[in-house]
């Protein structure tokens, strides 16, 4: 933004307030409505889209889980006690069976449970789950054991009770019930909304049963972000207003900035909403990210207004100097800002490419309400003031060259009038460490990121009713289905083959491959623990002597795999009760084949997924590895890759702007390369930080890298651009110590606010949002400390350098 430029608005500013203001006034109203047209779409599921792994999963489910399609929504209902085959725990499942199949507002069309299956292994003319509990409750103890112990080899009713079923005594810890619903559309609304009448109806018999569900998942996606904001936001709108009093020390300056805060929010939301972009995890970044530089903007407007004010300048011939200079390090900021923040638009990952969107809408918008709108409001403002003789409220700058603060940064000087050269080398010595250090933390994409957690912080117990979050149950849910139950999605990889299934060797090929194990795969007998044909084959040969005879006479090889008439054998597993089984390992024009394997749960995602890779390639014919650990680790590495990329590609264009511009306005492109240096020693120091204190890249944490670029970009720009105006009439200590005193004492005040009010983050009840708050007040204290700290002697180095 050229200076003729920025003269010309600051002259309008100054001319024409009222206007100005009116302008921008209307615009927000226009604008409001937008902010409410904006959909929430919480949870995992738009980070997977288009990742190769999960199209391979998603289409293997289609083919093979025929027991439940894609417009047949399940709901599991957990049961936990001390013995759920006790008469009453059975009991009780049938009664809340009963209920559920007496709603027709529910939908059920079918249930698998335990309770059903003993009562049928009792009297199998109990059909329906009324009949069924009476003949449970009319039953013996000794009848239900008996029952249990019938159906121990039942591989339904095992799947349905926990691994530590005892036949013998007839218990188990726990035991899954499985409803399936028909829905008329694919809606998650209303899966959201059937599944809360499901827990409704549950919790009138039981209120210990939990109810889990892709429903409930997603409502309780939504309930943890709206509680943490219902807990964060009060707490950050209190302790900025609180912080700004303190910057501004007046009322009418806070009333101001705080409306200028509000503002960009609206403008940066409601042009989303209109524009269709639903609001994701992601773009909780965003508010975050433009209050710290909206905070920043305004306290460095006023600030450099009422250092010319302090002089004896008038009202509008202050903010047109103020507005005048400022502007052109606002529009550097916001340029490069936003430049850095489209890097994210070529992320794989369509949230990623949102949050570039939104995030540079945003920094575009702070732009122009901080650099037109707040100086022209105050303007307009001050004039009423003094014509209305209103009291007068602190008017000094943050940091005098008197007062406490403004000697404190002078200190900043110390490194840069005495050692320079040292200090710029050691600090490069440091840099290279923290950044060969920081390049190894973790990557992670799990829904466990965004669940909420099992156990609610200390201090939510002291929140008013209003503020207190929701009960969840999804996290329990999740830790019993995983500790209770047979592997499930996360601790299995599956393999989909695709060859001649139907060859003489396709079995005994598939028991070769399974030989000898990575050891990240759970191992029996020096094989892989696994699920494939032959479990359904085995369980019908095992009931029907005709077809074990069949493969016998048909097994050369005397190891109880046939390796002859494959494709007859099959049709008879087919037309077994083990069918629909069949169907899951198997497709009925055998084209195609799926094999589980189990993985040891304590295994690293990235190990297994690279084993399961690997592993896919022993087998002939075409073999993929899916699952759901493969999916995450997909996602994981997507992100990662996001995130460095968007980086680079940030740092690189940022910072190519940033020395052109520097070079246009200033003939001084050196002096622009150096605001990169406390932006890259900020990035070292935080991922450094974030290995060291066990914080991965995910989802939330990737977009740190961004938001550091945009606060270091605001932070080095204003100091540098300071300097460079004092350099003018001043030799180049006095003028690294003016800036320190003058742009400091601002930057103190920003660092402060910003660093204190969304450091309340770490108060919201999800982890990862936690995680995110903590991440963002490191970042702006790192770009505040390496702006104030390392850049005074590079300046003097560039100074030296450049005399030659």
């Amino acid at each position: 933004m050229s200076g003729g430029v920025t003269d010309r608005i600051a002259d309008e500013i100054s001319d024409h307030p009222g206007r100005v203001t009116a302008l921008f006034l209307i615009v927000t109203v226009l604008l409001l409505p937008g902010v409410f047209l904006m959909e929430t779409d919480p949870g995992t599921e738009r980070f997977i889209e288009g990742v190769d792994e999960a199209d391979t999963l998603e289409d293997v489910t289609l083919r093979f889980e025929s027991t439940f399609g894609p417009n047949e929504p399940s709901t599991q209902l957990i049961q936990t006690e001390d013995n759920v085959l006790t008469r009453s725990a059975l009991a009780t499942q049938l009664e809340v069976l009963e209920e559920l199949h007496d709603r027709e507002r529910l939908r059920v069309t079918d249930t698998m449970a335990a309770a059903p299956l003993v009562a049928e292994e009792i009297d199998p003319q109990a059909n329906t789950p009324r009949e069924q509990r009476e003949v449970v409750e009319a039953a013996t103890q000794q009848e239900i054991h008996d029952a249990v112990r019938a159906l121990s080899d039942d591989p339904v009713f095992t799947s349905l009770t926990s691994e530590d079923l005892n036949p013998a005594a007839g218990e188990a810890s726990a035991t899954i019930v499985v409803v399936t619903h028909a829905l008329p559309t694919d809606d998650d609304d209303q899966l959201m909304n059937l599944q809360h009448d499901v827990a409704e109806t549950v919790g009138q018999v039981d209120e210990t049963i939990l109810v889990f569900g892709q429903g409930v998942l997603e409502s309780e996606f939504q309930a943890i972000v709206y509680d943490s904001l219902a807990i964060v936001v009060p707490a950050t709108i209190l302790l900025i207003l609180g912080l700004l009093l303190a910057a501004y020390r007046d009322p009418f300056d806070l009333v101001l900035g705080t409306a200028a805060l509000v503002m960009t929010i609206v403008w940066t939301f409601g042009f989303a909403g209109y524009i269709g972009l639903p609001f994701n995890q992601l773009l909780i970044a965003v508010p975050i990210l433009l209050l710290a530089i909206g905070i920043d903007f305004g306290i460095h407007m006023i600030d450099r207004y009422r250092e010319h004010r302090l002089a004896g300048g008038a009202i509008r011939e202050s903010m047109e100097y103020a507005a005048g200079h400022l502007l052109v390090a606002y529009g550097i900021i916001a340029g490069t800002t936003v430049v850095g923040f489209a890097a994210n638009v070529t992320s794989e990952l369509e949230p990623v490419q949102e949050f570039g969107i939104v995030a540079g809408l945003g920094m575009t918008f702070t732009l122009f309400i901080f650099g037109v709108f707040l100086p022209a409001a105050k303007v307009w403002l001050d004039e009423r003031r003094d014509a209305f003789d209103l009291p007068s409220f602190g008017s000094d700058p943050i940091a005098t060259e008197e007062s406490a603060l403004g000697r404190i940064l002078k200190l900043g000087a110390v490194p840069a009038r005495r050692v320079p050269v040292v200090f710029v080398v050691a600090t490069l010595l440091v840099t290279a460490a923290l950044g060969g250090y920081g390049a190894g933390v973790d990557t992670s994409f799990e829904e466990d990121d965004f669940l909420p957690p099992e156990e609610m912080p200390g201090y939510v117990e002291w929140l008013p009713e209003v503020l207190q979050p929701s009960e969840y149950t999804v996290a329990e849910s999740v830790t019993v289905i995983e500790e209770e139950f047979a592997a499930g999605d996360d601790d299995t990889i599956t393999i989909r083959l695709r060859g001649e299934l139907t060859a003489d060797d396709a079995l005994q090929r598939l028991v070769r491959v399974e030989e000898d194990p990575p050891e990240t795969f759970v191992e029996t007998d020096g094989s892989a623990e696994s699920r494939s044909i032959l479990v359904p084959m085995a369980l019908a040969a095992r009931e029907d002597p005709t077809l074990a005879a069949m493969i016998s006479r048909n097994d050369r090889t005397g190891d109880d795999i046939p390796n002859r008439n494959i494709d007859a054998i099959y049709d008879e597993v087919f037309d077994s009760p083990y069918g629909g089984m069949a169907e899951e390992y198997l497709t009925t024009d055998r084209d195609e084949a799926r094999i589980v394997i189990e993985v040891r749960s304590e295994a690293a995602i990235e190990d297994v997924s690279d084993d399961a890779r690997s592993f896919a390639e022993r087998y002939r014919g075409d073999a993929t590895a899916t699952g759901q650990i493969l999916v995450y680790q997909a996602v994981a590495d997507a992100v990662f890759e996001s995130a460095v990329q968007s980086f680079l590609t940030a740092i690189a264009v940022a910072g190519g702007m940033i020395i052109l511009l520097y070079h246009l306005l200033f003939r001084r492109p050196l002096l622009g390369a150096s605001t990169l240096v406390p932006i890259t020693v900020t990035v070292c120091l935080l991922t450094a930080t974030m290995r060291w204190l066990g914080i991965p890249f995910n989802a939330l944490t990737a977009t740190i890298l961004s938001i550091s670029i945009g606060l270091g970009v605001d932070y080095t720009v204003h100091f540098t651009h300071r300097y460079h105006e004092e350099r003018e009439t001043s030799d180049p200590v006095a003028a690294v110590t003016t800036t320190l005193r003058g742009t400091g004492g601002a930057l103190t005040g920003t660092m402060l606010t910003t660093t204190i009010g969304l450091g309340a983050l770490v108060l919201a009840v999800t982890p990862i949002l936690g995680q995110f708050g903590l991440l963002t007040a490191l970042s702006i204290v790192y770009s505040y400390l390496t702006t104030h700290i390392l850049l005074p002697p590079f300046l003097i180095v560039l100074e030296r350098f450049e005399r030659g």
